[in-house]
């Protein structure tokens, strides 16, 4: 049967107050953890103009440049309406519906399927679609996958986790500059290896906080957008599809073609790992397949989703 549009839309995305609130606190507490390690980092260089305008160039580069840096590495390419008509028009609907301006639509030419939205703000949005992911799913399952990130975009969290990524970034480029000053930069002093040493401790110590306060913090966001986009579509089954149906594929893409792209996890649609994570889950961007069905399931049924023929029980 052909798929004839969208069914019980609600008006907007659905407000989150508590993704919010998670958002506040993370970025309050990266705030501290931020200038913590710009004041140490000031101490052991000696140097505040110096740290001062790293950082602050760094920054912007990140917050403005990041859609941009994305792009690039995932391939993707501005396309137009007459290009990629369907696609346009299911984002057109959905924009329409959330009251929402439409962002700038890209499509990567890799197999993986996936979809990742980016962008400082709604205004300055791209969405961007595996070539994959557009060979693979049905019509109501690609328009549950862009409702899911319009949501990242409405709820601003994709801003937010690149300025909250930006001081896990730092950190990381300060322990392996130390490092390979360190390995290559010759004979030291002794004084010259404790500076070394304690700025790499410290750096480390901020990557390690941030790390885990980020993943937190994407792990909610993504059972945000996965309510938002049921929600805001009626039809949180056919996410639940594409999300069965992304996972599956990705266990069949070769691991060393999904390690290019785990640098970018946190904005995917599905993380980019094949499999499920273990023990490792407090490490994860995303929640668990199980997590996500579970919410989708228990929305269908508040909702009053009617079960398609030959899928019930």
């Amino acid at each position: 049967m052909p798929y004839c549009g969208v069914v019980r839309m609600r008006s907007r995305f659905r407000s989150d107050r508590r993704l919010a609130v998670r958002m506040t606190v993370t970025l309050f507490l990266l705030g501290l953890l931020y200038v913590a390690f710009v004041a140490a980092l000031i101490v052991l260089l000696k140097s505040w103009l110096l740290v001062v305008a790293l950082v602050a160039v760094m920054f912007v580069a990140q917050f403005w440049f990041s859609d941009r840096i994305a792009m690039f590495a995932m391939r993707g390419r501005v396309v137009g309406r007459e290009e990629y008509p369907e696609l346009h028009a299911v984002v057109d609907r959905l924009c329409a519906i959330a009251d929402m301006p439409k962002p700038v639509i890209a499509v990567s030419t890799m197999d993986m399927p996936n979809a990742f939205a980016t962008g400082r703000n709604p205004d300055n949005a791209v969405v961007c679609v595996t070539t994959g992911l557009l060979r693979r799913l049905e019509p109501a399952e690609l328009e549950g996958v862009l409702a899911h990130e319009l949501s990242h975009v409405a709820h601003k969290d994709v801003a937010v986790i690149t300025v909250a990524s930006f001081l896990g970034v730092i950190a990381g480029l300060v322990v392996r500059f130390a490092f390979y000053s360190q390995v290559f930069g010759g004979r030291k002093d002794q004084n010259t290896a404790v500076l070394f040493a304690a700025v790499m401790g410290v750096s480390a110590a901020v990557y390690a906080l941030s790390f885990l306060l980020i993943r937190a913090l994407s792990r909610y966001r993504e059972l945000a957008a996965d309510r938002a986009a049921a929600h805001l579509t009626g039809r949180p089954s056919a996410l639940a599809s594409a999300l069965t149906k992304v996972s599956g594929e990705l266990a069949r893409i070769p691991t060393k073609d999904l390690r290019t792209a785990q640098a970018f996890n946190a904005f995917y649609f599905t993380p980019a790992t094949g499999r499920e994570p273990g023990i490792e889950r407090i490490f994860s961007t995303h929640p668990s397949l199980e997590q996500r069905l579970e919410q989708l399931g228990r929305i269908s049924a508040e909702l009053g989703e009617p079960v398609e023929p030959g899928k019930a029980g």
